[in-house]
């Protein structure tokens, strides 16, 4: 059986002739079902044209908000990467100071040295752009482990050095180093002839010629361990600083200070006199370390 056509009949106007075009059947079904197909086509992608134009505005904020935490995460880089370097700098300044106090040691050496001021960078903010998140945050926390680890380092070295320095502290507090009068070095430390029979002897400390009653101050901290008189030597008082170290004054006039009292440096503790076996006033000035005479000029600084 032939499938049906539908026949078109075109009239033309004057004398031409009829025309008839015969067409399938199913053809004008095929034309609706395509001109719907266009239509539903056409408003699907108006549709989305809408959509994507009303996402312009939020994809135009989300691009602003990625541009600034890419800001923000070159900024934290930079940051970090400067810490790092003033940790590395601290770290470097004390190790100084611990070379220079003999205090380093040697197991600490070479340790915690992968951050300075002329190491590479942590972390190149550039490259931090273009990873991805999680990285940059790994890295980050990375970076901040390893500077907290410097902190916690450089913590306990600098109470290792105020420990130190506050027992150099003490030393020197406790270290004639000041001269115990004014006046002039009439007599050295070391063999000399004697001023009384004129043979040679070792003076045990020197003799600092000035004015009778002239004030002899303490040259260090310490306390007062004898006031008395000493054959020669006349009135002595003698000071103990501490660390093996003794003081001695004598040829006073006269003692302004008490056994067992506390003196500080700059403290007067006597006169200067003439007492016991003496030429004239002056102050013969002893330090003693670990009970033996030493000279007096090698702790006097000034």
């Amino acid at each position: 059986m032939a499938p049906k056509k539908i026949t078109i009949i075109l009239i033309p106007e004057g004398t031409k002739k009829i025309r008839q075009i015969r067409l399938p059947r199913v053809l004008p079904l095929l034309l609706i079902l395509a001109l719907i197909a266009s239509f539903s086509y056409f408003f699907c992608t108006l549709r989305d044209y809408r959509d994507i134009k009303c996402r312009i505005p939020r994809l135009a904020i989300l691009e602003d908000e990625n541009r600034h935490k890419q800001d923000q995460i070159a900024h934290l880089t930079e940051r970090i990467n400067s810490l790092a370097r003033q940790v590395g700098d601290l770290n470097d300044f004390d190790h100084r100071l611990r070379t220079m106090v003999n205090l380093e040691k040697e197991d600490m050496e070479g340790q915690f040295q992968g951050i300075g001021g002329s190491d590479p960078l942590i972390m190149d903010p550039k490259s931090a752009i273009k990873e991805s998140h999680q990285e940059v945050v790994d890295k980050m926390h990375g970076a901040l482990d390893e500077i907290e680890i410097n902190v916690v380092h450089g913590k306990q070295t600098k109470e290792d050095l105020f420990e130190f320095l506050e027992s150099q502290k003490i030393l020197l507090a406790s270290t004639p180093s000041i001269w115990p009068t004014k006046g002039w070095l009439s007599s050295r430390f070391g063999p000399r002839k004697s001023p009384f029979t004129g043979r040679k002897e070792f003076h045990k400390g020197i003799d600092i010629s000035t004015r009778r009653g002239a004030p002899i101050i303490s040259p260090a901290d310490g306390i007062i361990s004898f006031v008395g008189s000493d054959r020669g030597y006349g009135r002595v008082v003698v000071i103990s600083h501490g660390y093996g170290l003794k003081t001695k004054y004598a040829h006073l006039k006269k003692a302004l200070v008490k056994k067992g009292q506390h003196v500080k440096r700059g403290e007067t503790v006597a006169l200067v006199g003439s007492t016991g076996r003496s030429t004239g006033p002056h102050l013969h000035y002893e330090v003693h370390l670990n009970n033996v005479q030493v000279d007096p000029l090698r702790y006097i600084l000034n």
